[in-house]
């Protein structure tokens, strides 16, 4: 197991989890287009900076965008930019921040599910298990004897949410050996003045000085920052495992709903949180090892070299720093424990 890569995707949760509960304190002062377009704007204009100190730091060179990915990437951002943030905010309007946290978990019950089926990434029992569990955590949380229609709405637009972030979930994995901060960036910039025009058009006005500057601090951190550490796991791990350990999103932002909105933790609350942490648990346990074969392939990303790559360089002193560059990979078969990693797409 990938535990550098593991501990990218907990901090990517981290950041997105607490984002939740904030946001919905936002809202009390903006509508959810505004507030949406606040919080990618922020997180593209941060990473614009980032992107431009990095530029000149050699060790952090990360391959760029091609014409190619450009498709995957824009469908990313429709999904994921624009639809995505609309329907939570939509959501959290009308349920409590924690229990709107915690449906959150089904992102990554649907990012597995498409990536399995969709787009044909390997899973066994125990992750099959793992997710059950999740979606019994989110039935349990949402039970409610006698509700209406109008109790639906809410929990049904943040599942739309989760549905619109799963698709861009797996898109992203299409560009992902990219530079993630760019790919970030270019998010942020198209998704956040997309909702602010939206908002605009609908009637919607920006909210106070403070709150846009708060928002965009709080678009920078839980979109953008959590979005490039996002990217970089889903390297490692693959999609549907990103996803999983993504997860814990919601229980930090459960967390901080307590405190923030004074809301009750009740036993409903904490049976459905038991079940999803019993089903992140099993992802985060599994070991997946056989003999498997690489077929010959070239491909440009940021690496170091290991059993994988082994070409050899004539202009850099030190292969075992990171570097990025074009590459061919040379046909090989082995065991290890892998996971469905840029370089372990093979079928099952």
């Amino acid at each position: 197991m990938n535990y550098s890569a593991v501990g990218l995707a907990i901090a990517s949760a981290l950041l997105f989890g607490l984002s939740a509960p904030v946001a919905k304190i936002f809202l009390q002062t903006s509508d959810p287009w505004m507030l949406a377009g606040i919080l990618y704007c922020g997180a593209g204009v941060g990473l614009f900076g980032v992107h431009m100190v990095a530029r000149g730091v050699e060790s952090l060179t990360e391959a760029r965008l091609t014409r190619r990915e450009l498709p995957w990437l824009a469908a990313a951002v429709l999904s994921g930019g624009v639809l995505g943030p609309v329907l939570l905010l939509t959501g959290l309007v009308r349920v409590e921040a924690s229990t709107a946290s915690l449906l959150l978990t089904l992102e990554g019950v649907l990012t597995a599910l498409l990536a399995w089926f969709v787009f044909r990434e390997n899973f066994d029992r125990r992750i099959a298990v793992g997710m059950l569990s999740i979606v019994a955590g989110a039935v349990v949380l949402n039970w409610h004897p006698g509700a209406t229609f109008d109790d639906l709405i809410g929990p049904a637009a943040i599942l739309g949410a989760c549905l619109a972030w799963a698709l861009d979930n797996n898109l992203t994995r299409k560009v992902a050996l990219a530079d993630p901060v760019q790919i970030a960036m270019i998010k942020g910039l198209v998704a956040g003045p997309i909702s602010l025009a939206i908002g605009y058009a609908a009637g919607g006005t920006l909210p106070s000085l403070a709150t846009v500057g708060l928002g965009a601090v709080t678009g920078f951190l839980g979109y953008g920052v959590s979005l490039v550490l996002f990217v970089l796991a889903l390297r490692h791990l693959g999609t549907a495992r990103t996803g999983a350990y993504f997860s814990i999103a919601p229980f930090i932002g459960a967390v901080a709903s307590v405190p923030l909105f004074g809301e009750v933790v009740t036993l409903q609350l904490c049976a459905a949180g038991a079940l999803m942490a019993f089903g992140v648990w099993l992802h985060l346990s599994e070991r997946h090892e056989h003999v498997h074969e690489h077929p010959a392939f070239a491909h440009e990303h940021r690496h170091t070299h290991d059993e994988h790559h082994d070409h050899l360089h004539d202009d850099i002193a030190d292969p075992a720093q990171a570097h990025s560059h074009w590459h061919r990979h040379t046909p090989l078969s082995h065991s290890h424990a892998h996971t469905p990693d840029s370089h372990h797409r093979h079928s099952h």
